[in-house]
Parts: structure tokens; C-alpha cells; sequence
């Protein structure tokens, strides 16, 4: 007899290491799914979580006092400002009425009914 294997001894034995590796790739993909299932459901749950928007927003100065603009809360460029807190909608009426601007994008003063910014 020979030293040599066989080729069905290194055939069963090429066959073992496929399934092998096979197996080892199936695990770590299906680590990445669970990785990235659970990121999903993380970010899910996050925006289950978040609080709703504001229904107005107050656009501060840069000295953080004087009201600049006023927005519906929505709006997209007072995300944009980065100075604008949440505000009542009696807050909103009296900035308007006091001669601060409203938003030309959002129109907050037609969205309360108030058409002209005194």
C-alpha cells in the first residue's frame, strides 16, 4: 500500500473543509443580520420614543435674548437656525403682535390666523 491518500480519502477530506468554511461564513452572516436587526429595532424604538414635534418654535438672536423670527414647528428652516426653542401659541401671537417677524417659508402668522405682522 501506498503512503499517498487516496482520491476519494482527499476528496471526503476537501468535502469536510468546504463544510467547514461554509459553516463559519453562515455563522458570521448571520451574526451581522442579528447585529443589524437589533440596530433597527434600536432605531425603531427611538423614534416610538421621541417626543412630537412643537407646534411653534421662537427663533432667539445670536445674543440669545432678542426674538428674531417666529416658526410653525415643522419648519424646515428653523432646524436649519439651531436657536429656536418650543414655544405656546399664545408666546407665538404675542411675538407676532409685538412686530417679530414671521417665517416667509412657513407662515406661521397665516397658520394662526393673524395675516398681517404688525
Amino acid at each position: 500500500m501506498s503512503d499517498q491518500p487516496s482520491r476519494l480519502e482527499l476528496l471526503r477530506f476537501a468535502r469536510r473543509v468546504v463544510v467547514q468554511q461554509a459553516t463559519a461564513a453562515v455563522r458570521q452572516l448571520d451574526g451581522w443580520i442579528a447585529d443589524e436587526e437589533r440596530r433597527e429595532a434600536e432605531r425603531r424604538r427611538g423614534e416610538e420614543m421621541r417626543p412630537p414635534p412643537p407646534d411653534w418654535l421662537l427663533q432667539y438672536g445670536l445674543n440669545r435674548k432678542n426674538v428674531d423670527a417666529v416658526h410653525a414647528g415643522d419648519c424646515w428652516a428653523a432646524t436649519k437656525s439651531g436657536r429656536c426653542r418650543p414655544a405656546s401659541r399664545e408666546q407665538v401671537v404675542e411675538a407676532l403682535r409685538h412686530g417679530v417677524l414671521a417665517c416667509v417659508h412657513c407662515r406661521p402668522d397665516t397658520a394662526l390666523g393673524l395675516l398681517d405682522n404688525p
